[in-house]
């Protein structure tokens, strides 16, 4: 379902940008703990002609996004800080409306992208399944309700996230905003800042007349660089910081 490349420059765009501001800025990782959120970069989503959700042909942003989320995989972990990977899996049969049929287990969609794999055997890596859109409410439990993100938030005493994956405005919007609300109910009590990077974000295109030919309703319509946009603005008025650039700094 993910088609197609962005065009630039973008009228609606930027007249969506003029209206709904993101003032990015660049984002230091310093000394004080620091965890990467790596949301969803599988072969389900980012891999050209991997399933129903990943683009079916090259792609720029959603490229980029991998390219991005891999450097700072690797830099977090040379520094010592953890990554924590979220993988979207889903057991066979089992829908997740509105959503075609997408990164079931054992379809080689759920894995993820070949320059993340490393991940899979890193000591600094903890990798989490979700079947819902949610990382924060993929992370509970259903038998013993436990949370995985926030148990790996408070055992390594974190103090800023810094998230990328996709898409922005779906998978990574939803678990931003829903971790703002858990550090401002004081679940996470050394969680302060929670920093997006755009750089290390994408989404998905569905243009109106691919929608149309599809039979798909008017809300399936996402137009990429407008919902990434959006994505990133929906983050910031919640309070998250939003970087154009990571700066690791010793």
């Amino acid at each position: 379902m993910l088609i197609g490349t962005v065009v630039s420059p973008d009228p609606t765009l930027a007249v969506i940008a003029a209206a709904l501001p993101i003032d990015p800025r660049p984002y230091t990782v310093g000394s004080r703990p620091t965890g990467l959120i790596v949301v969803d970069v599988v072969n389900g989503f980012c891999t050209v002609g991997y399933g129903s959700a990943a683009p079916t042909e090259p792609n720029p942003p959603i490229a980029k996004m991998v390219e991005e989320s891999a450097r700072l995989a690797k830099a977090f972990t040379q520094k010592g800080f953890p990554v924590l990977a979220f993988l979207d899996i889903h057991e066979p049969g089992k829908p997740e409306p509105p959503y075609p049929v997408h990164c079931e287990r054992g379809s080689g969609e759920e894995e993820l992208v070949d320059e993340l794999k490393w991940l899979l055997t890193h000591p600094l890596a903890t990798l989490i399944e979700k079947d819902c859109i949610n990382g924060f409410i993929g992370s509970i439990d259903i038998h013993t309700k436990h949370n995985g993100v926030l148990e790996w938030v408070n055992q390594h005493n974190l103090e800023a996230l810094v998230v990328v994956g996709i898409c922005t405005d779906i998978c990574v919007m939803d678990f931003v905003v829903t971790m703002l609300s858990v550090r401002n109910h004081g679940l996470v009590p050394s969680l302060k800042d929670i920093a997006v990077y755009t750089e290390g974000c994408s989404t998905y295109d569905l243009p109106a007349e691919v929608a149309a030919a599809q039979g798909l309703p008017k809300t399936a319509i996402h137009p990429q660089n407008v919902t990434h946009h959006i994505g990133l603005y929906t983050m910031a008025e919640r309070g998250a910081f939003i970087a154009d650039a990571i700066l690791m700094h010793q």
